[in-house]
């Protein structure tokens, strides 16, 4: 049977080759924008795209820095098919430039756009999903969260790895539910993952590193990890790691899922830390929550 998803951040490349292929393998799929008029036209977008396969794409407004905005679109979607199966938490932003030239406001901003969002769709559907005894929550996080770490990307993975931190808190916490977490992680370090990112607010703070010793490290590091990673992971493969975890029997889908190179170790790093926060669940005596129960 099809599960009805909901993919925040539909409108970047990610998001809507998402909610095209789960829309094609016969899902409910919700297309979530700030605004309605937004949503609708990448529904339409998204329809035309997949040449008259029936998709069942299905617009919501949603504002993930609203509290009210998302209430609004958890509370529609449950009235209107008595569930909500999968949550594909997607929505973010990227910003690249010296840590020190980004404000406290311009990363409070980062934060509440790339983690508080996350918090407040969790807090809208998971009653659901707890009453139901069964749901899917899909975090897609990057590869620089836990990798090598590389200069001027400090704002975007620090934001990062506090939502990998924030999904494994609640891949534990959540297993007794019947609620799986699986962790999506796209690699970090194609050129084409900087076009388009935020700048720093601070532009003389950021002249200071472009003209001082460390005027070259940008170009040094772009310019190497575009002859080390040639490209991104393509929309596609994201889209489809997603689309195959959520068709995954419950029970067999796995807490992490890599995409693109992995260039920065961050596969290697994660594995040693999912050991040590596997041995020490074990070491406590919550092993259980390791794998989520199924709830009768």
């Amino acid at each position: 049977m099809g599960k009805v998803i909901i993919v925040t951040g539909a409108s970047n490349g990610f998001g809507t080759k998402t909610c095209k292929v789960l829309a094609q393998a016969g899902h409910t799929v919700y297309v979530s924008a700030r605004e309605a008029r937004s949503s609708g036209q990448k529904a339409e977008d998204i329809k035309t795209d997949s040449d008259g396969h029936g998709a069942d794409l299905r617009t919501i407004e949603l504002d993930t820095s609203s509290d009210a905005s998302v209430n609004s679109a958890v509370e529609t979607i449950i009235a209107d098919n008595n569930r909500l199966d999968v949550i594909v938490h997607n929505a973010g932003q990227v910003v690249y430039g010296p840590a020190e030239a980004f404000t406290p406001e311009q990363l409070a901003e980062l934060y509440n756009r790339n983690v508080l969002g996350t918090q407040r769709l969790n807090r809208a559907a998971l009653p659901q999903l707890r009453k139901q005894g069964q749901g899917l929550l899909v975090w897609v996080t990057s590869s620089c969260a836990r990798g090598g770490s590389v200069p001027f990307l400090g704002a975007y993975a620090a934001s990062k790895a506090a939502l990998d931190a924030l999904a494994l808190s609640y891949a534990g916490e959540l297993a007794r539910w019947g609620i799986e977490t699986t962790i999506v992680v796209p690699s970090a370090l194609g050129p084409g993952h900087y076009v388009g990112s935020g700048r720093p607010f601070d532009t003389i703070r950021a002249e200071d590193y472009a003209d001082g010793p460390t005027a070259d490290m940008s170009e040094t590091a772009l310019s190497a990890l575009a002859e080390l990673s040639p490209r991104d992971p393509a929309p596609n493969e994201v889209a489809t790691a997603i689309a195959d975890v959520v068709n995954m029997p419950f029970g067999q889908r796995p807490l992490r899922v890599y995409c693109g190179p992995d260039h920065d170790g961050a596969a290697a790093v994660d594995a040693a830390a999912d050991r040590a926060r596997a041995e020490l669940l074990r070491r406590i005596g919550l092993a259980d929550i390791l794998k989520p129960a199924m709830i009768r």
